[in-house]
């Protein structure tokens, strides 16, 4: 997650200014005008939903506010910005019914502010927030004050917040010494969370993020499980930030070492965080279990989360509405252990796909003093998966 501090140089030239939720969905496009990883041929497993998103486990809303302009050398406090901010709500923007959550860490070089609640109490209130690291501070206290003017779930009298926000480091491309996000910018992640697809790629937090030193940025993906397994849905939703090229696997593919490109990284630097979703009735201890499972999507595409990185997962369940707010004894159901297998191969699968989907819908960027990364090349990508015969021709 953390890299050396830039140094402020020259003049920036202005070019854009984008801050949005588009009228769509990405950045002037919507969703449907992007290819995901399954139109490429790849060969996932697993039955997903039918967005393949986390919006997929019924409630959970998603928003972006995105932060582009300037080109041209770092000047900071004015720019180049490269940055945004990015909302899940479990249960919607308009809900004040805490989830059931767990959370899990695999390597600590990051943040992920509320946790210590989370743990304690077994609940996560209010919505995930993921944005860049100097900007964590600003979103919490957004969160606070956008839950005090939207309504709580107890008197403003003894009235109090610990939201969750967590970050990765986007400032090889963004000005992130220059605190662009402000607290109108979490306001509009949150206001613009909906339902229905989610923007992939270079938006919300995910904007200036590098991936196995391609670009990198918000992906999603879901999977549904058989009606025999409960029928039950697992989403995700990653903020993708880690690796180096070399490391990179894709449906066993070593793609990394077949696509060569510009060096960004001396080693494996970066940060991932990872939103599990679930409507399968689960208590808080089980939701960790779903939050270490995670660990093991993010081997599969070759993570070693080295030690620079913050890989960070918080997992919640839809299920037993209203356990949060009781006042006296209630019942709530429970999966027993002996059954999360199955959702534990879900929570692995989507993970994986998640963090593709988001490399496959990224745009080539050029941020700060000139420094561009580059997106992976999709038709490199298809010849790479079909001389390893793992290319699924889905035209």
């Amino acid at each position: 997650m953390k890299i050396p501090v830039l140094s402020c140089l020259l003049a920036l030239v202005p070019i854009c200014t984008i801050a949005t939720r588009a009228p769509a969905q990405t950045n002037g496009s919507s969703a449907s005008e992007h290819s995901r990883a399954r139109d490429l041929g790849v060969p996932f497993e697993g039955t997903p939903g039918p967005l393949n998103a986390i919006t997929d486990v019924k409630g959970v809303e998603v928003g972006f506010r995105t932060l582009i302009s300037g080109q041209g050398k770092l000047r900071v406090g004015v720019g180049p910005v490269r940055t945004g901010v990015t909302a899940i709500f479990p249960r919607g923007k308009k809900a004040v019914d805490p989830v059931y959550a767990g959370w899990f860490t695999e390597n600590g070089n990051g943040e992920m502010t509320g946790t210590t609640w989370v743990q304690e109490s077994g609940f996560l209130y209010g919505p995930v927030m993921i944005t860049n690291t100097h900007s964590v501070g600003v979103v919490r206290d957004a969160v606070i004050q956008w839950q005090l003017q939207h309504g709580t779930s107890a008197p403003l009298s003894d009235w109090w917040s610990l939201p969750v926000v967590a970050e990765t480091w986007d400032g090889y491309l963004n000005d992130i010494n220059g605190f662009h996000v402000k607290p109108e910018d979490g306001d509009a992640a949150m206001e613009d969370a909906h339902a229905g697809p989610v923007e992939e790629g270079n938006v919300g937090g995910g904007t200036g993020m590098i991936c196995f030193e391609f670009k990198g940025g918000t992906g999603t993906a879901s999977r549904k499980l058989p009606d025999k397994f409960g029928g039950y849905t697992v989403g995700v939703l990653v903020q993708c930030n880690f690796g180096t090229r070399h490391l990179l696997r894709i449906a066993a593919v070593p793609v990394g070492n077949e696509i060569p490109g510009k060096r960004i990284w001396d080693d494996d630097t970066g940060s991932i965080i990872v939103v599990v979703a679930t409507d399968a009735p689960l208590l808080p201890h089980q939701m960790k279990r779903i939050a270490k499972r995670v660990t093991l999507g993010l081997g599969r595409l070759g993570s070693i989360s080295g030690d620079g990185s913050g890989d960070i997962f918080i997992a919640f369940s839809t299920a037993n509405a209203g356990a949060g707010l009781a006042k006296k004894p209630v019942a709530v159901e429970t999966l027993p252990n002996d059954r999360m297998d199955p959702l534990f191969e879900a929570t692995v699968q989507a993970t994986e796909e998640a963090v593709v989907n988001a490399m496959v819908a990224a745009k080539t960027m050029t941020g700060i003093d000139g420094h561009t990364v580059e997106a992976l090349p999709h038709d490199q990508f298809r010849a790479v998966l079909k001389k390893y015969n793992r290319l699924v021709d889905s035209k």
